[in-house]
């Protein structure tokens, strides 16, 4: 791999490349050219169309979700809510989040704990509630220990189709939780500022670098990677007045 990471110097200033992210078993390839240009700037501080750079950024957010969630076989699914009225003030309530986790570290003595959350303000006005995923087994007791602030909801997803393993469960809890994420970004409340979701340092997937004059040959070179051919492809040629460069996502 490290031999095509070198051929960049070789290529010519046009050219397809990969960010393949082999614990997440994803990839996200794109036609580069030096002279492209980022519609998206304009006057500093702010955005030529805003409403595309919320929609990016909100690509962007439930990409990286994914990806940590899958690397790390995020497979199980709680939800954490306040008694009575709720909690409405949302520092207090990071604040409460952030001993939570810490709180569950200690406990378990686990100091491999990669998690997510993502907070929501309840729709029925109660507040603020958080949902969150993990990849390992934690007693409810220590969890409800953990959170003394109200109620307690977790499972493992299991209602899945047969022959599904844990990598497949924790991309299912990832779509809930980008669920939760991009609804953020259309929230006038601008819940938690830019902090829309959090997740455990220093568990993030790490990606290969793969570049090639064209789709098959980065394509090819990814399989090799990976062992195999992807499950899933997508594509920008699919998607009717795609808006700006060619661009593919492969998935084993």
């Amino acid at each position: 791999m490290k031999e095509h990471i070198k051929q960049l110097r070789n290529l010519s200033s046009a050219y397809w490349r990969i960010n393949l992210y082999p614990t997440a078993h994803e990839a996200s390839g794109y036609f580069y050219t030096s002279k492209a240009v980022n519609t998206n700037q304009g006057i500093k501080g702010e955005a030529l169309d805003p409403n595309r750079s919320s929609e990016e950024a909100a690509r962007r957010a439930t990409s990286r979700i994914r990806r940590y969630a899958a690397a790390n076989l995020l497979n199980r699914l709680g939800t954490l809510t306040y008694k009575g009225e709720g909690c409405h003030n949302q520092k207090l309530a990071s604040i409460h989040i952030a001993e939570f986790f810490r709180s569950l570290r200690k406990a378990t003595g686990d100091r491999n704990f990669p998690y997510v959350w993502v907070p929501e303000w309840h729709p029925s006005g109660h507040g603020i509630h958080f949902h969150f995923a993990v990849g390992r087994y934690v007693k409810r007791s220590i969890i409800e220990n953990a959170w003394p602030h109200g109620f307690v909801h977790i499972k493992l997803l299991g209602d899945l189709p047969v022959g599904s393993g844990a990598l497949d469960e924790a991309r299912v809890a990832a779509s809930y939780l980008s669920k939760y994420v991009s609804k953020s970004f259309k929230d006038s409340k601008r819940i938690f500022g830019r902090h829309r979701y959090d997740l455990a340092q220093g568990f993030s997937p790490v990606s290969q670098l793969i570049a090639g004059d064209s789709v098959s040959a980065v394509m090819q070179l990814a399989s090799e990677y990976m062992g195999s051919q992807p499950k899933v492809k997508w594509s920008s040629n699919d998607v009717e007045n795609w808006k700006g460069a060619p661009a593919f996502w492969l998935q084993w």
